[in-house]
């Protein structure tokens, strides 16, 4: 049986996500897969596809209502993979009970404001040039494992050499886990 893992869509949900597919390739050889649209989740209206209408609509309510939704599913992941608001999302949903042991959280600069860890494993990914990343006084205050790529920006996750190096660091994540177990 293979472990389970959510995989949280960013901001733009499935619509602009051809990406996606680096990830699905790969991880549905050793996972067991669910996809969500965060915007989906959200209960946000795309009729404004505009990233400034959509951002504003997570912060108006969409990212309670994305949270509550995800943790109302009551469904066990051992695994989260989440792109930048699909981070947070996966992050703030483990502090309200969603079970999860390990978070991976990909450019997801809304972490900046948080000060509470979710119990789970959790490794960071961001990209070097990425403007609203946390400042280094964050990273040094969470204390949470912490992969910083050089010369990448915001949509780091979108370039598949570096999709391809974080499906082989969630793979071998999830080998070394499957052996300590």
């Amino acid at each position: 049986m293979k472990p389970r893992l959510a995989i949280l869509s960013d901001l733009w949900g499935k619509e602009k996500s051809d990406w996606i597919k680096y990830y699905l390739d790969t991880l549905k050889i050793y996972f067991d897969i669910s996809y969500f649209d965060v915007c989906d989740l959200g209960c946000i209206d795309k009729s404004d596809y505009s990233e400034k209408a959509i951002h504003q609509q997570f912060i108006a309510g969409g990212l309670t209502q994305a949270i509550e939704r995800l943790t109302e599913e009551d469904q066990n992941f051992t695994y989260i993979l989440g792109f930048s608001i699909g981070g947070y999302i996966g992050w703030i949903a483990i502090l309200k009970g969603l079970k999860a042991k390990y978070l991976f959280a990909i450019s997801s600069t809304r972490l900046r404001y948080e000060t509470a860890k979710p119990n789970a494993h959790i490794t960071l990914i961001f990209g070097e040039n990425d403007t609203y990343k946390p400042a280094d006084d964050w990273f040094k205050q969470i204390g949470l494992p912490t992969k910083i790529y050089q010369n990448s920006t915001h949509e780091l996750y979108k370039n598949e050499e570096i999709a391809n190096k974080i499906c082989e660091f969630i793979i071998k994540t999830a080998m070394a886990s499957h052996i300590s177990d």
